[in-house]
């Protein structure tokens, strides 16, 4: 895949789509900067949107128990579309659950939804099991130097987690530049995976979150969450309509691989209306 889009490529998919980024874990809108520029060039509409306690969101993490709190922003977002309007979502990493909140609500509002290396879960398991099962197989050590602490209630635990800079260099960011990992160290915040309010939420239904289509993106060169694991993901969800590849990604295909990333949008965004 050639790495430079021109004009002419991103001019293809004009079909004036509504894409609606939804970031990763301790990250925040600014994530999506040079996909949004890109999306926009090719004549679409974009919102790269904060989740709650995230990028400059007002609200603090101790604010945020809950998946529904922290996808509040995305959930107000949906709510405020016109009666006639669809969009793409397109959710990285953790985001993939923010998705699946969002599609469970509001199906006739998705064309489709992209998951880019995200955790995707399914119709037939506790909304918790694939964060589960990453958790099972993600030896302690792997963690490096994430900082994991105890907050809520006693009566509503959560845990927090912030990325550490040896996380955040040899996982998420190792094949993206050296500016693109800097600015994530000064801009990334406090953070949860929700594990403990996951495992006691209703499952997403067939008529919501089963009915929208899904196309997973696959970041081959992940080290974060590896391409074995987003293949098993993808095999555990019967309603994945296609797959896409990206060679030579990290966990941050928006930053070390735009015009791959933007390109797979365009082809979805043509073939999902």
């Amino acid at each position: 895949m050639d790495p430079k889009m021109s004009r002419e490529e991103m001019a293809e998919g004009k079909m004036n789509k509504h894409f609606i980024l939804v970031h990763g874990a301790c990250h925040g809108a600014w994530s999506w900067y040079k996909l949004k520029l890109l999306l926009e060039s090719a004549g679409h509409r974009v919102t790269s949107l904060d989740l709650a306690a995230s990028g400059i969101n007002m609200k603090k993490l101790h604010e945020v128990l809950t998946i529904s709190d922290y996808s509040q922003p995305l959930m107000e977002t949906m709510a405020s579309l016109p009666p006639k309007e669809r969009v793409i979502l397109v959710g990285h990493s953790l985001g993939g659950l923010n998705l699946a909140v969002a599609m469970d609500k509001f199906p006739e509002k998705i064309y489709a939804a992209v998951f880019v290396t995200a955790f995707m879960p399914d119709t037939a398991h506790r909304p918790s099991y694939v964060m589960d099962k990453y958790v099972e197989i993600t030896p302690a050590d792997a963690w490096l130097d994430t900082q994991f602490s105890q907050y809520g209630r006693p009566e509503k635990p959560a845990t927090s987690m912030v990325f550490g800079p040896k996380f955040v260099s040899s996982k998420l960011y190792q094949l993206s530049s050296l500016q693109d990992a800097t600015l994530g160290m000064m801009l990334i915040r406090p953070g949860s995976l929700f594990l403990e309010d996951l495992a006691e939420a209703e499952m997403f239904s067939k008529e919501g979150y089963g009915s929208v289509a899904r196309v997973f993106v696959v970041c081959k060169e992940d080290a974060a969450i590896t391409e074995e694991f987003q293949r098993w993901m993808i095999e555990n969800d019967e309603g994945v309509k296609e797959v896409k590849e990206i060679e030579g990604a990290d966990h941050m295909p928006m930053l070390s691989k735009p015009e791959e990333l933007c390109r797979c949008l365009l082809d979805i965004g043509h073939s999902y209306s």
